[in-house]
């Protein structure tokens, strides 16, 4: 079959349904605009509201005999090398969710790295699967982890001969990167499937110098966040296929479990449009986004105070395999301050807004859509950072063990724990009882407790220490995080 990859079919048939001036008497109820407010819509732009329809009885007929969304998936799949490919208007969060459940059911096992991002742990707390975790490779200097590597995921298996197969994020929202083909080595020698949580990865596949991408490194699911790394819109997720060990019937019964019956067409166009932007013009714009944030990692590291972690920092013996440089994330701790506060300062002083921040560290990703302009502005930016840094107020120091008592006892399956009987009691008095509820700093999303865990004072002095310098922790019951929501006596 000729695939031309000029083509959008979801673009296409909006244009039709536009030019043939079709009238509605479905939802969407705003009916093209005509409804909306007039304030949203001096805000927002009719644009988006002529966008949003039905995606069947809209953009397709009631059957979809046009195929529109099918054909798109279609191209999409050739464009990295899947099988199959399948839209998602609900993020990644749910994608990842999907994979999961496609390959295992409640109670059974799934090799997991423990560096998995929340929508993994909500993914557990839903089916019941049991989680074995495997030990990400912990950067003890510089308090990163990095994705575990083939010969952890090995022992794993030996250990737990009955797990159903395996789970890893790769790239992580630093920029490190697994050694994929490796992994799916270990998992295929047992006829198991490998899911990558690709969510960072968007861009992977349209330069040659940027890592490997999952399915050419032979996964057999691979999440991948379009609007992170590319052009698609927020919420903008696929999930590609590849192989036979998962029936691509089976992912999508599992998707249309979770997914919503009212898919946002405005999301399907993003997705569509970045693949055809790819494929036509990816490898010219993915060397420019790279020669661009060279340049930018040079003149940062030229900034008193302040280094961009770089391939010497993230990999080697015991640390990632690979390593993305489009991600940005820039040390500022030689300036004395938190990567909260700097996130803070720059938002509030120079309307400039980073990705991640941590303890020590502020991201600031680089993609196709960055010019010189937009370099120049961050740049600037930075050095105004860094002349005012010694008069900011000193953070609350943050208490970060040590990776050996970062890593909590599971005592309960997540599900257990968090759908069973719970109580709140003071943190003062947390340490030794199991978690009933998550605590994720967020962004990058990587919780440090989870439900089924049982509760160390380390870990709650790092995150209580964390919250007064700066941390944002979004999911515990508590705001004000005073409280942690644990497992009552009688059901631990």
């Amino acid at each position: 079959m000729t695939v031309d990859h000029t083509r959008a079919p979801v673009l296409e048939a909006l244009v039709d349904y536009h030019r043939q001036g079709r009238l509605g008497f479905s939802p969407p109820g705003h009916k093209q605009a005509r409804g909306a407010d007039p304030e949203v819509r001096a805000v927002l732009g009719d644009a988006v509201f002529l966008g949003d329809m039905l995606a069947s009885g809209g953009l397709d007929d009631r059957l979809t005999r046009s195929r529109v969304l099918e054909r798109a998936e279609e191209l999409m799949a050739d464009a990295v090398h899947a099988d199959h490919t399948f839209f998602s208007t609900c993020g990644s969060s749910l994608s990842v969710k999907a994979a999961m459940l496609s390959v295992a059911g409640p109670h059974e096992k799934l090799l997991i790295g423990r560096d998995a991002h929340k929508s993994v742990v909500s993914g557990l707390i839903l089916s019941g699967i049991e989680p074995v975790w495997v030990e990400p490779r912990w950067d003890t200097e510089r308090h990163l982890a990095h994705p575990p590597s083939a010969e952890e995921f090995e022992k794993a298996f030996e250990i737990h001969p009955d797990a159903k197969g395996a789970l890893v994020t790769s790239p992580t929202p630093y920029g490190a990167c697994a050694d994929l083909r490796a992994i799916a080595e270990v998992c295929h020698r047992r006829s198991v499937p490998l899911i990558v949580d690709e969510a960072w990865g968007a861009h992977l596949p349209f330069h040659p110098v940027l890592p490997s991408w999952a399915m050419d490194a032979g996964a057999d699911i691979c999440v991948t966040s379009i609007h992170k790394m590319g052009s698609g819109l927020e919420q903008g997720s696929v999930f590609h296929l590849r192989g036979d060990l998962v029936p691509a019937e089976l992912l999508k019964m599992r998707a249309d479990l979770l997914g919503t019956t009212s898919p946002s067409v405005l999301l399907y166009a993003g997705l569509d449009g970045w693949r055809r932007q790819m494929c036509l013009h990816g490898e010219e714009l993915m060397g420019g986004a790279l020669e661009l944030a060279a340049e930018v990692r040079a003149a940062i590291e030229q900034i008193d105070g302040m280094h961009v972690n770089d391939r010497n920092d993230l990999c080697g013996p015991g640390l990632a395999d690979d390593f993305d440089p489009l991600p940005g994330v820039i040390d500022v701790d030689g300036l004395g301050i938190s990567g909260f506060q700097a996130a803070d300062w720059l938002r509030e002083h120079r309307a400039t807004d980073m990705h991640l921040s941590d303890h020590r560290r502020i991201g600031a990703q680089i993609t196709h859509a960055d010019d010189r302009e937009t370099a120049g502005e961050l740049l600037a930016a930075l050095k105004d950072l860094a002349r005012a840094a010694p008069d900011l107020r000193p953070a609350p120091r943050m208490e970060v063990p040590a990776p050996s008592e970062l890593r909590l006892a599971q005592a309960l399956l997540p599900r257990d724990a968090f759908f069973g009987p719970a109580e709140h009691v003071p943190l003062s008095k947390a340490a030794g009882r199991v978690a009933a509820e998550m605590i994720t700093p967020y962004p990058p999303g990587i919780p440090a407790v989870l439900p089924g865990e049982r509760l160390t004072e380390p870990v709650l002095r790092y995150l209580r220490t964390g919250k007064e310098a700066g941390m944002n922790l979004p999911d515990p019951a508590d705001p004000d995080f005073e409280t942690i929501r644990v497992v009552t006596r009688d059901a631990e």
